[in-house]
């Protein structure tokens, strides 16, 4: 007897690649969304929901309503038919962009009666003998086949405390989630993510966040010759965060204040240095209407010794 397999995949590469393949039987759920950006709503099926969704991705992405419609909308409707399948597979990544997707739907699985269907999570990153960290895509075949093979059952607690976390994600206190970075859960690289998503916002004595200062070392330590060469570091060596062209260029716009462009390199401005070395605070010519779920992100400060969030 055959199992009706659900996957849900973070993206068109890997649910085609998996076709191609014919690594796996079932139907595909395609999660083409971004919820670590913008505003969320916990219940994200709701018109409220796609409301908001759709104005932000129009206003920050020129992603209109019928694209989102076809593109997301379309695929949450398949779990109208949950009931129907003998397990449900997540394909999800190591970093904060994935993981912050996963729970979402994890939160949506719940609320659509899941409790009594298995549901697995296929999760890539560190692979023996490899010092980077891999996507899924990333995968050669026999690798992609094995993480497939040693797929993790996910029990009531993973479930509920993914469901939790998204909650708390879509919530006006972030100060909640560093109560959940030490708890245990089938989720590898959950803590380390939500620590990512903490340090996203800014610092306290500079103004800019983690990412942000990240990339003006860079350009210190580096021979970058241009904007186009630090979109390719910033990609490559972002850590945890798993942002996307689309993401980084966002984030490389509001650094132009701290760099100078000369014939054969990109350099720091004094404003640059001086963020560095953290010895002037930033904050007033970053502020920006920006959500992180529930939270805009400049209505708290991040501190590093603490590793808390300090509202202001």
């Amino acid at each position: 007897m055959s199992i009706n397999t659900l996957h849900i995949t973070n993206g068109d590469s890997l649910t085609q690649r998996m076709k191609e393949l014919n690594l796996v039987t079932g139907d595909f759920l395609t999660w083409r969304e971004m919820f670590c950006e913008g505003p969320t709503v916990i219940e994200i099926e709701t018109e409220q929901s796609i409301k908001k969704r759709k104005a932000f991705l129009k206003k920050y992405y020129r992603i209109d309503s019928s694209e989102y419609e076809e593109k997301f909308i379309s695929q949450l409707k398949k779990t109208d038919q949950l009931t129907t399948y003998d397990e449900i597979i997540l394909w999800f990544e190591y970093d904060l962009f994935c993981h912050i997707n996963m729970i979402a739907a994890i939160s949506l699985l719940l609320r659509k009666g899941v409790h009594n269907i298995p549901v697995y999570l296929v999760c890539s990153g560190r692979i023996e003998h490899e010092k980077k960290l891999f996507g899924l895509c990333e995968l050669p075949d026999i690798q992609l086949k094995k993480h497939y093979q040693n797929k993790v059952l996910l029990n009531e607690d993973d479930l509920e405390l993914a469901s939790h976390i998204w909650t708390l994600y879509c919530e006006s206190k972030p100060q909640k989630i560093v109560g959940q970075i030490k708890k245990h859960s089938s989720f590898e690289y959950l803590s380390i993510c939500l620590r990512a998503h903490l340090q996203r916002f800014p610092n306290m004595l500079t103004g800019l966040n983690v990412l942000e200062h990240n990339i003006l070392e860079m350009i210190d330590q580096y021979q970058i010759k241009n904007i186009k060469q630090l979109m390719g570091y910033a990609l490559e060596y972002q850590g945890y965060y798993g942002y996307g062209d689309m993401q980084m260029k966002r984030v490389l716009a509001r650094l132009f204040q701290f760099l100078d462009q000369t014939k054969d390199r990109l350099l720091l401005s004094e404003r640059g240095k001086l963020a560095l070395q953290h010895k002037k605070n930033f904050y007033n010519t970053q502020i920006l209407d920006w959500h992180y779920g529930g939270v805009k992100k400049y209505d708290y400060l991040y501190n590093d010794e603490s590793h808390t969030l300090l509202k202001l």
